[in-house]
């Protein structure tokens, strides 16, 4: 096998993993907020949401995870190894791949509170929740594509002021949903 089907496998399984990672806070969403449903129809509704997490997570979010971690360390291995320790920017990038881990991480653990019916976050607290992987996106694809981290300084601060506008984005949409209740 070669680096470019190295490379393919990588993106195929990271798209995966990061759509996981963008529906399974969606669905800690709607279960927190069919609390508010009547009796009967919450029921139903967390039961369906509490399946749908368990496979989202143990079907396609572990395989992919791992086989990202595998095929990328694969592609450093092959590519970098001789340099790795001159190569800051897969330094950075890999501190947000393992940020990611922590987040994927944390997922599970929600999960279980869930499972548990216990509820520390409100809904809008998830909708923030849900932004985390954005930004790790963000961060990872920015880093990947320039290769670049003498201006990483300024990658922060634009890493920033787009989670500012991205948690500014659901506050608003918060406020117009609520306005039309």
């Amino acid at each position: 096998m070669e680096y470019n089907h190295i490379k393919a496998i990588h993106i195929i399984f990271v798209t995966s993993w990061f759509a996981g990672l963008f529906y399974l806070p969606r669905l800690f969403v709607y279960q927190t907020e069919a609390n508010e449903k009547p009796e009967i129809e919450r029921q139903i509704l967390q039961k369906e949401y509490k399946r749908m997490q368990k496979v989202l997570f143990n079907a396609i979010m572990v395989p992919a995870m791992w086989l990202t971690i595998i095929s990328g360390t694969t592609m450093i291995y092959w590519l970098w190894w001789d340099s790795f320790a001159s190569q800051a920017w897969l330094h950075l990038k890999l501190s947000f791949v393992i940020g990611l881990v922590f987040y994927h991480f944390y997922c599970r653990k929600i999960i279980l509170e869930l499972r548990n019916d216990k509820y520390r976050f409100t809904g809008f607290q998830l909708r923030l929740f849900n932004e985390i992987a954005t930004i790790f996106l963000f961060a990872i694809v920015f880093l990947v594509v320039l290769k670049n981290t003498v201006d990483w300084i300024w990658g922060i601060l634009g890493l920033i002021l787009f989670a500012i506008i991205i948690m500014s984005a659901v506050r608003i949409v918060k406020s117009i949903r609520e306005k039309t209740k």
